[in-house]
């Protein structure tokens, strides 16, 4: 309860400013560019459930990706973008679409129905086959934002990307709470895992301190509340 009343204590900041432009963060780990009408979202992962049992021969349960697909949908359904941006590692490995049910094929169509679609190139899905739908970029352009997958220390700003899927810990007297979170220092901004499957790094990792060497803010993904909290409040793993 203590933790609890502690995240309610703490400023709820579901809208920022990067680069002259404006980014609405969604409860669904998505970002939300209105003066666009573009959605990015970032790791989804697809068949990461398929890819393990191909490599070890263990099954997960097949249902990451229709948990994914489920998801998006939700969230395109709601707000209706022009354009979706899917920010690399949109599949596992470049065979994924090839092990894709029917079903979730046929989804991802729908979903690109009447948008321009564009998928990220990312380390795990750079020579990713065709078949898909949509196009294929390294980077993107929007306003004064730059998309790609890696982020890159020292990139101008306006810099989004995933690749890290960031995650924040809160701890207080024993107990803890750790979220997906979007992690940005007002000049760049690294985005959360979209995957069902996708996991998550400790934001506390030294992955993240060339990014971030004056510090951050992470935006925690709550219960129907997004958290903005501050670097130094936040727990190693």
């Amino acid at each position: 309860m203590a933790l609890g009343q502690r995240l309610e204590r703490i400023t709820k900041t579901p809208g920022l400013n990067l680069a002259g432009e404006t980014l609405s963060l969604d409860l669904c780990g998505g970002l939300w560019l209105p003066e666009h009408r573009t959605l990015v979202v970032s790791d989804l992962h697809l068949e990461k459930g398929s890819s393990f049992a191909a490599r070890s021969g263990q099954f997960l349960p097949p249902y990451d990706t229709r948990e994914t697909l489920a998801c998006l949908h939700e969230v395109i359904a709601r707000l209706d973008p022009a354009c979706v941006v899917a920010l690399g590692d949109s599949f596992h490995d470049p065979s994924g679409p090839e092990r894709m049910e029917p079903g979730d094929r046929a989804l991802v169509s729908v979903l690109q129905e009447g948008r321009d679609w564009v998928w990220i190139a990312g380390n795990h899905d750079h020579a990713v086959s065709s078949g898909v739908g949509g196009r294929y970029a390294e980077t993107m352009a929007i306003g004064g934002l730059t998309l790609r997958h890696e982020p890159i220390a020292g990139a101008a700003e306006g810099e989004i990307a995933g690749h890290l899927h960031p995650c924040g810990k809160v701890a207080m007297r024993g107990r803890a709470v750790r979220r997906r979170c979007f992690v940005t220092d007002g000049r760049r901004l690294v985005m959360p895992a979209f995957g069902a499957y996708a996991g998550g790094l400790n934001v506390r990792n030294t992955a993240f301190e060339p990014l971030f060497p004056k510090g951050f803010t992470a935006h925690l993904l709550g219960d129907g509340r997004i958290f903005a909290i501050e670097r130094a409040m936040l727990a190693r793993d």
